[in-house]
């Protein structure tokens, strides 16, 4: 297992969401929150699935996903859910 330095504090579990596919950005969020917090935030808004194009699109361009354009639905929903 790799050290990540001070900025990650929890490297396996950093290690195991980057090899499920899970972004830098994303794996260093939830490695830090702690795995008691981490399970029980969240869970607020609806699935992807169930909203519009036109929100995800959005929602990817608040986050700054290049190529959104170029995207449909399941494209936006993968690349939102990688980031």
């Amino acid at each position: 297992m790799a050290d990540h330095g001070k900025q990650i504090k929890d490297d396996e579990q950093y290690e195991a969401l980057r090899s499920e596919g899970a972004g830098k950005e994303k794996a260093a969020r939830i490695a830090n929150t702690g795995r008691g917090k981490a399970g029980r935030r969240g869970g607020k808004s609806r699935p992807y699935e169930e909203w519009g194009k036109g929100k995800l699109y959005e929602k990817a361009r608040k986050i700054g996903i290049g190529g959104r354009s170029l995207m449909n639905k399941q494209r936006l929903i993968k690349a939102l859910r990688k980031h």
